[in-house]
């Protein structure tokens, strides 16, 4: 049995101990697919890993716990541990890292007088039990009971939203409370105010820092933090950003190679390092997260690649290399290993099979329900991916002035099934004018959820809540009388693709292809406007023709010897007569 302890260094098993650590979020990778980046993490030559644990992953549904396939914690804790590292683990409950509402679960939203983040007593009864569940699995792990866990952190980065430590000693109190022996720490951005009012350095736990340059000022500031208080601490940056995320409509952003490993050498000399990402992997299904930029939302891409060590696949980078040989130069004795390289797969011209409009099968891939007034998408389904909402209104004259009002993200509204208008953000609330047929005009409003804010004082704001907010304005008033149709991807069977299909609908494409040996590769999704696609039942993610990203990456964990099935989702009416599987990813010039 080991022990982990902090004093003037980092301590294990009473020797000085320095965590060089890579931050790698098993739920932005397949399961099948973790070994490959913990044992290329272990070959750089570092020796722990450090990963969140998004709530909402776990409880997506409000009493429900998910913790096996993809979701299987223990077992990528585990496996870091059989490769022979340590383990960091930041247990939410919120966790930020670009991640749909931060990790914290849509459900909670419901609840409109509950204050998250905060010593709110519904709020933290809603942590308790879910925290009841997660602790019985990593208890366990804990270095002091023969498991790799070394550090818990207590919330995430408080110091950049809120000064309620009553609210963070609450939530050290409940880990403890579960077992947590380990030391905790805090994190936050490495300057006063950050550090004053999310760090717990009064209640004798160790703050960190998050910073990705200016690495000896951010070191200094961390030290003189801990000696106004008396303490002698180990400095550590718990979030090193190599590089950054994207957002759709935006280029690419990257970092130099050996500018990184340049600032990596400073940090290590001085303290120790937590690598953020060393792996990022993939924003799968509708998991990404979104930036807040004064009035506008701006939602992450599906690639989470974040020009890390190694790249979206798990592959090595420049970056990795570089990290390889400062590493040598400054530990000469360090233990370094070749790392493992995955191999990709290209495939031509795969004919589309067959197609079917989303209207013909609604009914049956929805939950649905109804309502006086429309109800928001937390409020009559999961919270996530699409919604159509439906309603139908009195022809008074052949030409009429509709609206929308408060609904987020991005809607297209039908009139008898044909798109008569479509919008986005600061658009949506726009009057406009339609022609109407139809004595009695039924109303189709198709909601996406492009992704809740992950960061910042928008986390409060009611603009989380998703769907149709006041709803349909006609002439001067709201309509009402709402079905909700909550649709469901994994709902699609093969019989849906015998009905019609019309053109400049939002619809499905199904194309299918036999593989000998299925490998990694991309899907290339330039031919299509935007939407969702999935592989073998699998939501791989979104794609949307403005950039950066023309393709998604298909781990071979999702193909099978044998049939496979690609299904596209496109809500603008484009599609392609064939689609290309491709070796390397592609992006627009933006």
């Amino acid at each position: 049995m080991s022990r982990f302890e902090i004093n003037e260094t980092f301590v294990l098993d009473k020797k000085p101990f320095k965590i060089l650590s890579g931050a790698i979020h098993y739920f932005r990778i397949p399961k099948a697919d973790w070994h490959h980046s913990l044992y290329n993490l272990k070959a750089l030559g570092f020796n722990t890993v450090e990963t969140y644990v998004p709530w909402n992953f776990h409880e997506t549904e409000k009493g429900t716990f998910l913790f096996d396939g993809n979701r299987d914690l223990k077992h990528f804790i585990e496996l870091a541990q059989k490769e022979g590292l340590y383990v960091i683990v930041r247990p939410s409950p919120y966790i930020c890292a670009e991640w749909e509402f931060g990790g914290l679960p849509a459900w909670l939203l419901n609840d409109r007088t509950m204050r998250i983040r905060s010593r709110d007593p519904q709020f933290l009864a809603y942590v308790r039990r879910y925290y009841q569940v997660l602790f019985k699995i990593l208890t366990p792990l804990q270095i002091d009971q023969n498991g790799p866990i070394i550090m818990f952190q207590i919330e995430n980065e408080y110091g950049s939203y809120g000064e309620d430590h009553e609210y963070l000693r609450a939530i050290g109190n409940m880990m403890r409370e579960e077992g947590v022996t380990v030391p905790f720490f805090t994190s936050d951005g490495a300057w006063d105010q950050c550090l004053r009012a999310g760090s717990m350095i009064a209640d004798n736990i160790l703050p960190t820092g998050n910073f990705g340059s200016r690495t000896t000022q951010n070191f200094q500031n961390l030290k003189a933090f801990q000696e106004e208080y008396g303490k002698k601490w180990p400095l550590m940056c718990m979030e090193f950003w190599d590089g950054w995320f994207n957002r759709w409509g935006e280029a690419v952003i990257k970092r130099d190679s050996d500018d990184l490993a340049q600032e990596v050498r400073e940090a290590i000399k001085l303290g120790s390092v937590n690598l953020y990402m060393f792996h990022g992997g993939t924003n799968f299904g509708f998991w990404n997260g979104c930036s807040a930029r004064g009035t506008k939302d701006l939602p992450q891409v599906t690639s989470y690649d974040y020009h890390a060590p190694l790249d979206e696949s798990g592959n090595p980078t420049p970056k990795y290399f570089a990290l390889q040989k400062m590493l040598k130069e400054v530990m000469p004795n360090i233990q370094q290993r070749e790392p493992k390289v995955k191999t990709f797969m290209s495939r031509k011209g795969i004919p589309l099979e067959s197609k079917v409009n989303l209207f013909e099968v609604l009914e049956d891939i929805s939950n649905k329900s109804t309502s006086f007034y429309p109800q928001s998408m937390e409020e009559a389904g999961t919270g996530y991916g699409y919604m159509m909402y439906r309603t139908t209104i009195h022809k008074a004259t052949e030409q009429e002035k509709l609206r929308i009002v408060d609904a987020r993200d991005r809607v297209h509204c039908f009139i008898d099934k044909e798109c008569v208008y479509q919008a986005y953000q600061e658009e949506i609330g726009d009057q406009f004018e339609v022609t109407l047929a139809s004595s009695r005009p039924q109303i189709d409003v198709l909601v996406e959820n492009m992704g809740r804010v992950n960061y910042g004082y928008k986390l409060l704001a009611a603009t989380q809540r998703k769907g149709l907010g006041q709803g349909l304005m006609q002439d001067l008033h709201f309509v009402q009388n709402w079905e909700q149709f909550d649709i469901d991807f994994y709902k699609l069977k093969d019989e849906h693709f015998q009905r019609a299909w019309s053109a400049q609908q939002p619809a499905f494409y199904r194309y299918e292809f036999e593989l000998e040996t299925p490998d990694n590769t991309h899907i290339d999704v330039s031919g299509f406007g935007k939407g969702v696609v999935l592989v073998n039942g699998f939501n791989i993610g979104r794609y949307w023709e403005v950039g950066p990203s023309q393709s998604l990456y298909i781990s071979k964990a999702f193909l099978k010897q044998g049939k496979n099935e690609i299904i596209v989702f496109d809500s603008e009416g484009k599609y392609a007569e064939s689609i290309d599987l491709i070796q390397k990813p592609q992006f627009s010039d933006i």
